[in-house]
């Protein structure tokens, strides 16, 4: 069963706000909804966040439940809870993949991060993000480099990883 996003690819975007997805996220996508079986339309959530977000985050419906269970652990009307739920309930919608595989963007997302006539999809292990291709190479993209700038050439990114326990 496939459990984490994998890769990037950008794709056309029509004037009804449809895009494909990729069919690899598509697969983890049906996996990771629990209602989901042939036949029926898999479930997703996108939060699209504040004024400062300038992209689109998918989650699965495990995923989603993941967060929305951490959240319910933080304590009831903490300033750290209110904004979680303010971003993750408030600023999100609900929605389903068509039969033909793709995502209708609302109108007012695709505004929001000026999304017209392509969509880039990154992975992100359990979600993915939507950018506007252009905002992804002049933001996101430049500060993956500057990370990478800090260490020297021979550097092993992977170093960064903790421990685990073997066994």
């Amino acid at each position: 069963m496939a459990r984490r996003f994998r890769g990037s690819e950008t794709f056309r975007v029509d004037a009804k706000g449809r895009v494909s997805i990729p069919a690899a996220f598509r697969r983890v996508i049906e996996a990771s909804d629990p209602e989901w079986k042939e036949g029926l339309r898999p479930n997703i959530v996108i939060v699209y966040g504040d004024d400062r977000q300038d992209w689109l985050e998918v989650y699965t419906m495990k995923a989603i439940e993941e967060i929305d269970e951490q959240i319910e652990d933080m304590q009831r009307g903490s300033p750290e809870r209110l904004w979680l739920e303010e971003l993750m309930h408030g600023q999100s919608i609900e929605t389903t993949i068509d039969d033909d595989g793709r995502l209708v963007l609302p109108q007012k997302l695709r505004e929001k991060i000026g999304l017209e006539g392509e969509a880039f999809f990154i992975s992100a292990g359990d979600y993915f993000k939507i950018w506007k291709p252009e905002t992804y190479a002049e933001t996101a993209g430049s500060r993956a480099r500057k990370l990478a700038e800090a260490y020297p050439d021979d550097f092993d990114p992977r170093s960064l990883l903790p421990a685990r326990p073997r066994g």
